[in-house]
Order: C-alpha cells, then sequence, then structure tokens
C-alpha cells in the first residue's frame, strides 16, 4: 500500500519580491530565500511551517535562460500583473513510483530535479498545468534523511488546516486514498460548480490567518 502525507504548500507569484512582500504582509513573517532550479528558469524562497511543512514561494528567474520546456506549478500562465496565490500543494513519499503507480489520476512523469546541492525526485505535467486545478497534489520524494525544513528559520508558523475545493470533490479523494495520503486535509466541493481553490490556515504572531487561490 502506497503512503504520503504533506509536504508543503506552494504559493506562485509573477516575481519573487511580489510573492515574499504577499506573504510578510499577510502572515507577518518573511520567506527566506531557498534558491533557483536552472532547468526550469524559476527560484523560490521558504517559510517554514513547523516540522518537515513548509511554505514554498516561486516565481520565474528573470536571470535565467529562459527553459526548454513549460515552468512547473503552470508559471508560465502567471501574468506580471497577477496577484500572488495559493495555487498547488505537495505530497511527500518515500516511494514515488508506487506512488504514481497507484494515484488515481495522472500526476504526470517522475522526473529529477536540483536546487544547489539538494536533490529530489518530483511528479510534472507534460505542460505544467496542475492536476485537478492545483487540488490533487504534486508528489515528491527526497533522499533519506534529507529534507529542506533542517536548513529553515524557525518562525512561529504552523499550517493548522488544508482545505481543498473541487466542483468534483469525489474525484479528489480517490486521489488521496489512492496514494495513501495519511495527513488531515478536508475535501469539500465548490458552491454552484464554482471553480477548484485550496484554503490554507496559519496560525501566526497576528493570530490564526487563511490564504486562499482566488
Amino acid at each position: 500500500m502506497p503512503e504520503s502525507t504533506l509536504d508543503h504548500i506552494v504559493i506562485t507569484a509573477p516575481t519573487l519580491k511580489s510573492g515574499v512582500e504577499w506573504v510578510r504582509d499577510t502572515l507577518d513573517a518573511t520567506p527566506e530565500f531557498g534558491g533557483t532550479h536552472p532547468q526550469f528558469a524559476t527560484h523560490n524562497c521558504l517559510l517554514s511551517l513547523g516540522g518537515q511543512t513548509y511554505l514554498e514561494v516561486i516565481a520565474p528567474d528573470p536571470n535565467a535562460a529562459a527553459p526548454e520546456r513549460p515552468r512547473l506549478f503552470d508559471l508560465d500562465h502567471v501574468q506580471r500583473t497577477s496577484d500572488p496565490r495559493l495555487a498547488a500543494w505537495v505530497a511527500r513519499t518515500t516511494d514515488i513510483k508506487a506512488v504514481v503507480s497507484a494515484c488515481s489520476e495522472p500526476p504526470g512523469t517522475i522526473e529529477p530535479m536540483s536546487r544547489g546541492e539538494l536533490n529530489w525526485l518530483i511528479t510534472l505535467t507534460r505542460d505544467g498545468s496542475l492536476t485537478l486545478d492545483g487540488t490533487a497534489p504534486i508528489l515528491i520524494e527526497w533522499p533519506p534523511a534529507t529534507h529542506p525544513s533542517t536548513a529553515m528559520r524557525e518562525t512561529g508558523c504552523r499550517l493548522l488546516a488544508l482545505e481543498l475545493h473541487h466542483p468534483d470533490s469525489g474525484r479528489v479523494a480517490r486521489v488521496l486514498k489512492s496514494i495513501g495520503f495519511e495527513s488531515d486535509v478536508d475535501v469539500k466541493p465548490t458552491q454552484d460548480e464554482g471553480e477548484p481553490f485550496l484554503v490554507a490556515t496559519i496560525h501566526t504572531a497576528r493570530g490564526e490567518i487563511s490564504l486562499s487561490k482566488p
């Protein structure tokens, strides 16, 4: 039986600066620079949410050469005037091949990725799109005894809840069951067949704050 658990949530932004400022203004905590992903011409900043859970802000890297393939997290469709948003989430597993084989929705292909000295395996769609509009997780496998959270500064922020809203909530629930997902998330139908979206509730110095996709 495959197993997976929550790894991190993803904020996409037109620029890394705008994404970091939005998170800082919203959560009263500032993500720290993570690094670059040369193969996708992206860069990121990271914010600890306690334990091995974190928040990632990711944006196109204006100093990188244009990638030979679509950027991950649907970043090629983020406009320069777009607001940062909670766009996706990532589930961690120790056997990504088994989880991909069992997944009820095609999560993409397993590919190697790196940032500095970190290396990992991740599922990526051919066109950079997000499965079930981001309500289904991207899958990741870190090497044994390796996780980026070990290098993150403690912020006091904690992820309290993650909600996955989709018109066909049953499809999302089937994905989670098929990959043996063990973390506590809420799967809910959207009202009036509305567009899918995510909601993350985070404990901060300002109290509980909700980040949402819209």
